[in-house]
């Protein structure tokens, strides 16, 4: 008839009783604060940083500007942001309909046909791609995957832990000796997985992946790129120079850094490799009434109950980062995504000239955001300075600097 009665009916007797605390405002002594003196006091703490550090490291993380919209009608709304999507997943039409947009997003910038709902991060992707070619290809037994050396250092780490503990051999190498037929370690004409190639390397190079792709299928494997979507607005898709799987981050897509994630990673696949897809497809169909009704048109049981058969085991899926993804591109379109591009490679372009005048030597003049800056024996001292300056450089090696620009970098910086 009580609460007190049904706590002494279910907790076991015998157990120490203590008695509730009288109400008091929050304190110091008391141990806690309000929320407004919890605010006082955090902002208080940041005033404390010497300054604010501008991020300019790259490597697959950058800056951006996500939409006050966005902020405010996404990530602050806990519809979004604390909803699951749930087996029976057509009854969440208005997420069905925006992971779909992600779909189609993704399937314009990398000019391939079938993509996925989003995967788990860039790394991942990258590893997913290699276990891809392995389901795709038959008597797979023994080839290797060749992986582009250009790749960000997280991708390369990923992807060979993964091929390590499933005994796929792998062979790091660059995209002109795939090109040329002399991979180190590789026997002329010899049958591969595949390959996944850097369209920017790491170091910033913007690469011709067409011939490299060309051998690639010649050695009867599959090509994956790994691509920036953002320089895909300006940039030859990967689809067009005949490539069968594109990766990739979204991040950069007005997902916030978040101390270095979680942020969406991406896949498109060709027409014939769509079941090999990990993660899930978004499709149209229609509803008992005939009208038009988003659906879960992929999706394994594999997934969920016979996990070794799964096209996938780990996190498939970053829904609330790619729907952020999906609404910024709809939020500039097409146009203002070029222009956030071309804002981008324009101050990398700057800055660039600028090396150059002062006698400064790149790495590569082919870039689009990403620079590598000689310097001999002063790599070190030269991102040191940077940072007592609030610039926070990548350190490549003993000699060379890295810096990459993005949608906020300012003619100041």
């Amino acid at each position: 008839s009580s609460l007190e009665e049904l706590a002494q009916a279910v907790v076991p007797a015998g157990l120490p009783r203590l008695d509730a605390p009288e109400h008091t405002e929050p304190s110091s002594a008391s141990g806690g604060l309000s929320q407004a003196a919890v605010t006082d006091v955090m902002r208080q703490l940041a005033a404390a940083n010497a300054h604010h550090h501008v991020e300019m490291i790259g490597r697959g993380y950058h800056p951006t500007i996500t939409p006050a919209v966005i902020v405010r009608d996404v990530l602050s709304n806990p519809a979004w942001t604390t909803s699951y999507t749930p087996y029976q997943a057509e009854i969440s039409q208005g997420r069905l309909e925006a992971q779909l947009l992600f779909q189609t997003l993704v399937a314009d910038l990398t000019g391939l046909p079938v993509a996925c709902t989003s995967l788990l991060d860039e790394a991942t992707a990258v590893a997913e791609a290699c276990l891809l070619m392995a389901r795709a290809t038959r008597k797979a037994e023994g080839r290797p995957v060749l992986l582009d050396e250009g790749l960000h250092p997280q991708c390369l780490q990923v992807a060979t832990a993964r091929l390590d503990a499933l005994s796929i051999p792998w062979v790091t190498t660059t995209p002109a000796a795939i090109a040329s037929g002399k991979v180190s370690g590789l026997e002329a004409g010899a049958l591969v997985l595949g390959a996944v190639l850097a369209a920017t390397t790491s170091r910033g190079a913007v690469v011709d992946l067409a011939p490299a792709i060309a051998a690639v299928h010649e050695r009867g494997g599959l090509a994956a790129v790994d691509a920036d979507p953002l320089a895909l607005t300006l940039l030859t898709e990967p689809g067009a120079q005949g490539a069968d799987i594109a990766v990739g981050s979204a991040q950069r897509l007005g997902v916030p850094l978040f101390f270095g994630g979680p942020h969406p990673g991406f896949m498109a696949v060709t027409h014939g490799l769509q079941r090999q897809l990990p993660g899930r497809i978004v499709g149209v169909s229609v509803d008992a009434d005939g009208a038009p009704a988003y659906r879960l048109a992929l999706q394994t049981r594999e997934q969920h109950i016979r996990r070794e058969k799964a096209t996938s085991n780990i996190c498939t899926a970053q829904a609330l980062l790619a729907v952020v993804a999906a609404f910024y591109a709809v939020h500039h379109g097409p146009q203002g995504l070029r222009a956030i591009a071309e804002h981008t490679h324009r101050q990398a372009a700057r800055i660039a000239v600028g090396l150059l005048d002062a006698g400064i030597e790149l790495e590569h003049t082919r870039f689009f955001d990403t620079l590598s800056v000689y310097l001999p024996g002063g790599a070190q001292e030269a991102v040191e300075r940077a940072e007592a300056a609030g610039y926070n450089l990548r350190l490549l090696d003993a000699d060379h600097v890295g810096l990459s620009t993005n949608e906020t970098t300012t003619d100041e910086d």
